[in-house]
């Protein structure tokens, strides 16, 4: 389906075929969004495939850039394989890549069950491992491009009861750095994206169920405000496109300021 540009006729990824893991909400579905009105072919990919019909149902239908729903597991090898292989059989090629799906299941090393810890390393680590393995090759292929992670401010710092979540955005962050070593020559540029608190399904308990968890998400921010994954997928953009030719193994914090201000937050608590 086809959606409107907002970009006065400059389509900053025009003609470009993207992939989007975890488009059927939050980051994912804004930035599958915001790519398709700059021009690009989308391939909007969630375990949920409801969610992302859905989105593409709902879609403008004015514009060159387009958007159709894959269900995809990226914690399955042959799920993602065929992702990859299915987005060149309709698109003959792949320029932006962006490794999205996450899950953040709470505990520490002494409460979180093992199964969890498993569960997210499979998604939020392996997930991104294997759509490099099977993405890259075919991004090389087609000239280069652009791969984008998402990771998050608890890559950089710890807080408390997220043991594995920290543990597994941690290691994506260390995974943009070296594949972006790796394959920079290739013509390939890796980067991660490190979100603060954002309005999303996976901060909704905490901002919701806590009477004073959304004050304290906006405090915390110099911006004084909680993000939306619109300001991500803004930054998504960016990366994704030929403006960020130099930019290669960065993190990027979107975050409203949170980490550059940590004894602000530390402060509040």
């Amino acid at each position: 389906m086809t959606v409107r540009g907002d970009s006065g006729g400059r389509m900053r990824l025009a003609s470009k075929v993207a992939i989007v893991t975890g488009a059927g909400a939050g980051i994912g579905r804004a930035s599958a969004l915001r790519f398709a009105a700059e021009g690009a072919h989308v391939v909007a990919a969630d375990i949920d495939d409801a969610s992302v019909q859905e989105m593409v149902s709902m879609s403008s239908t004015q514009a060159s850039g387009s958007i159709r729903a894959c269900q995809v597991d990226v914690a399955s090898a042959a799920s993602v394989e065929a992702l990859i292989t299915t987005t060149l059989e309709q698109h003959g090629r792949l320029d932006v890549l962006f490794s999205n799906a996450g899950i953040q299941l709470d505990g520490n090393a002494i409460d979180l069950p093992e199964e969890d810890w498993d569960r997210m390393f499979a998604v939020n680590v392996k997930g991104a491992f294997l759509c490099a393995k099977y993405g890259i090759p075919a991004m090389i292929a087609s000239g280069g491009g652009s791969f984008l992670i998402t990771a998050s401010v608890n890559s950089f710092y710890a807080e408390s009861d997220i043991a594995g979540y920290s543990a597994t955005k941690g290691a994506v962050m260390q995974l943009t750095r070296a594949m972006a070593i790796d394959h920079g020559p290739g013509g390939v540029r890796v980067n991660c994206i490190c979100p603060g608190w954002t309005e999303t399904a996976m901060s909704k308990p905490y901002l919701e169920e806590n009477p004073k968890g959304r004050e304290f998400a906006a405090k915390i921010a110099p911006s004084g405000r909680i993000g939306q994954p619109e300001d991500i997928a803004s930054v998504a953009l960016f990366l994704a496109s030929d403006e960020s030719g130099f930019v290669n193994g960065a993190a990027w914090n979107v975050d409203g300021g949170w980490t550059a201000g940590m004894t602000k937050a530390i402060a509040l608590v």
